[in-house]
């Protein structure tokens, strides 16, 4: 059964307008997933996401099992009702957050055995432990466990890490198959393609994962340092070879711009935590570029963050009181920027889809970058 509808293709581009169906809910594409790592997005409530019309959001499954571990999130009856989110969650596998962040990892064809980050104690995890979690979470869309290498890495390796990234994905399948025929829970499961970046690995991963049943397909391993340019190409040689009839997601990415360069190479599903990240460092996202809310230039200015946004926080507050509660340390300044990052992500996501269903895309991207690319230098001193 397929679980995407691809409603229209841009005459002009590779860029989709879709649907995806999962058990809490239709997510319509290309869409945005807010990041809520640890069962929250930071600093903004399951309203406020509400609010900007968020259909769906991300939470990570290796931090959810660390902490703060899956009996509490069981006993609460699933990660939807502990975060009070009721619309669809993709759980992250942590395959990334492992790799980066545990201590002391090893690696090994059944699994990766590591030592927690926050405590040091010792954990080891098979890719049917993985599926396992994300059953007691409860999470409508499962990422498998896989390898993400770090850029620069030796082809060598990266071949290793595909093999293993694949097998992985097959025991994962097999996992996934057992947890629907005892939990009663419809949970898509997604295929991530690797292969560093490498054309012809990068192919020949996405090809022997077309393969295979999965729900949709992710393209993994990139935005981690490579440069853009390489970033969209190994995007779209993925693209190229997985099927034009399952959702197709870029893991990770990205700012305003690449988002939308990804669309046009035919990607439908994002996630990035970069609108909060930068919203608490006091960086707002604008239709006229980035702009650094506690510059001096803003003391006295008393226009909202951007004039063309119908956010909460455009239609209440001026850049001089944003500035005032960065320059002040006043948590609520956080709140307010990423707030209003959160809304301008998800407006260039109605926005897109919009302009692919009129297949005007190519208008809205030239359009886009001239009026995003016109006050970033001037925000930015």
């Amino acid at each position: 059964m397929h679980y995407y509808t691809l409603i229209h293709q841009d005459t002009h581009s590779k860029a989709r307008l879709g649907k995806l169906s999962t058990a809490s809910g239709d997510i319509d594409t290309p869409a945005f997933m807010p990041v809520g790592t640890q069962a929250t997005v930071k600093t903004l409530s399951p309203a406020d996401l509400n609010d900007c019309g968020a259909q769906v959001m991300l939470s990570n499954a290796y931090h959810l099992f660390l902490r703060p571990g899956l009996e509490i999130i069981k006993k609460a009856g699933g990660l939807h009702n502990f975060m009070g989110w009721r619309k669809p969650i993709l759980t992250d596998s942590g395959g990334y957050q492992i790799f980066s962040l545990a201590m002391l990892r090893k690696v090994t064809a059944r699994g990766v055995d590591f030592q927690s980050h926050l405590d040091g104690f010792r954990h080891f995890l098979t890719p049917e432990d993985v599926c396992a979690i994300q059953r007691d979470l409860g999470s409508d869309i499962v990422m498998p466990l896989d390898e993400c290498v770090h850029y620069p890495c030796e082809k060598d390796y990266a071949a290793i890490a595909m093999d293993r990234t694949i097998n992985w994905a097959q025991r994962s399948i097999e996992a996934s198959r057992e947890i629907r025929k005892h939990s009663g829970k419809r949970q898509l499961l997604f295929g991530i393609v690797q292969g560093a970046t490498y054309e012809d690995l990068r192919i020949e991963c996405a090809q022997r994962m077309a393969g295979m049943d999965f729900d949709g397909f992710a393209i993994g391993g990139l935005s981690v340092g490579e440069p853009k340019d390489l970033m969209y190409s190994m995007a779209a040689f993925s693209i190229a070879h997985i099927p034009a009839d399952k959702a197709r997601y870029l893991m990770g990415v990205g700012l305003p711009e690449d988002l939308i360069e990804a669309v046009d190479r035919g990607v439908d599903m994002f996630d990035c935590v970069a609108p909060t990240r930068y919203g608490r460092n006091g960086t707002a996202f604008t239709s006229t570029g980035k702009m650094i809310v506690r510059n001096a230039s803003y003391a006295r200015d008393f226009g909202p963050l951007d004039n063309a946004c119908s956010c909460y926080t455009c239609k209440n507050f001026t850049r001089a009181y944003l500035r005032h509660l960065f320059n002040a340390e006043e948590l609520l300044g956080h709140r307010l920027v990423s707030l209003h990052n959160i809304h301008f992500y998800l407006e260039i996501m109605r926005n897109l889809r919009k302009a692919i269903a009129q297949d005007r895309f190519s208008e809205f991207k030239k359009e886009f970058f001239a009026l995003y690319q016109s006050g970033g230098a001037a925000h930015e001193n």
